[in-house]
């Protein structure tokens, strides 16, 4: 049997299908763009800063979410957006994450007067400049926010509609769970899922499998961020199983949130041998002190899942992708190839080890 270790799941080729790019900033980065625009922060040392925004003391997601208003005060300039979308590109791609789908909320970033466009085209560049420095495939994923109004949100999904082909996939509602329905958005995303393009939806983080069951009838999503509590609802969860509707989980994040008690207690091992599509993913490296690798070694480390397992949760991620089915296609074969090349070294290693 092959060891897991976190060098060999380094190695392994993998996707991150549900990351924010005002949850991934580096410290450091944070800290000289503050001093750049004359921003306040708790504190200028990086290391520091790394642990006041590392969320260890949540009472709920809300109060999780509360850091982000110190990212966005330096995410309000073009230059700033496009150096942390490459940064964040640089960062995945060291880890040998191949394809990343980058999230974040236009609106969120308007609030010094930079236009709607520009804040699309910003990490646009970055995540170009990152493909030609590191080879990393990405795309961008366009957010509603549930606490803003459903003409926000269809603002948002206009824009969405408008950079089809042109490097945003998909569109999302994110925000406060509780208390703010998916359905009260549901024409956003019918302006999104009319021009043929694809819908994210988080849910069941928060709030219960209702949260989902809107995301999916009402707002006919495609993925599913986070599902944390599907396993709620039997029959709906035989449901996305059965229309094989992927699960975007972020197991640190969930902890954090107290969407579960504990990594051990998370229904990712549940909704994995029931044959559900589930993605490791790290939602927010700043917020959750998180790497692709590490999640995908949390889920070994609290949830036993095997080499095998984890190779068969990464193959899900590229399946999972908001990517057109012919480049997908192909992408997939070279995933394939280069797992089982990685798991023949591996195996290789551990037969000699124990001769």
């Amino acid at each position: 049997m092959i060891q897991v270790t976190r060098e060999l799941l380094e190695r392994l080729p993998k996707t991150d299908l549900h990351v924010h790019l005002d949850g991934s900033v580096r410290p450091e980065t944070l800290v000289e763009l503050a001093k750049e625009y004359g921003k306040e922060l708790p504190t200028y040392d990086p290391e520091e800063l790394a642990d006041y925004m590392h969320v260890k003391d949540a009472r709920d997601l809300v109060d999780y979410l509360s850091r982000f208003d110190v990212t966005l005060s330096v995410m309000q300039t073009p230059e700033s957006l496009e150096r942390i979308a490459y940064e964040l590109a640089e960062d995945a791609a060291r880890e040998n994450v191949v394809y990343m789908e980058v999230r974040y909320s236009p609106i969120l970033h308007t609030r010094e007067g930079m236009p709607l466009t520009e804040v699309v085209d910003a990490p646009l560049r970055g995540l170009a400049r990152a493909r030609e420095d590191f080879g990393i495939r990405t795309a961008l994923i366009i957010c509603g926010i549930r606490n803003m109004s459903p003409e926000t949100s269809r603002d948002l999904a206009d824009l969405t509609v408008a950079y089809k082909n042109r490097g945003v996939v998909a569109f999302d509602l994110a925000g406060a769970e509780y208390n703010y329905p998916a359905k009260k958005h549901k024409d956003a995303f019918y302006t999104v899922i009319n021009a043929n393009m694809a819908a994210t939806i988080h849910a069941g983080e928060a709030y219960g499998p209702e949260s989902i069951h809107q995301a999916l009838h009402y707002c006919k999503a495609n993925r599913i961020g986070h599902g944390t509590r599907l396993f709620e609802d039997p029959d709906l969860m035989q449901y996305v199983n059965d229309f094989r509707i992927p699960l975007e989980i972020n197991l640190t994040s969930n902890v954090q949130t107290k969407a579960v008690p504990s990594f051990e207690a998370h229904p990712l091992r549940l909704y994995y041998d029931e044959g559900l599509v589930v993605t490791l993913n790290t939602d927010n490296r700043l917020m959750s002190a998180t790497t692709v690798t590490e999640e995908y070694w949390r889920a070994h480390q609290y949830l036993g899942f095997t080499w095998d397992e984890l190779c068969d949760i990464a193959v899900m991620g590229f399946e999972s992708a908001f990517m057109h089915y012919q480049e997908k296609v192909e992408l997939l074969e070279e995933v394939i190839e280069e797992i089982e090349r990685i798991s023949e070294e591996a195996a290789g290693m551990a037969e000699v080890a124990e001769n």
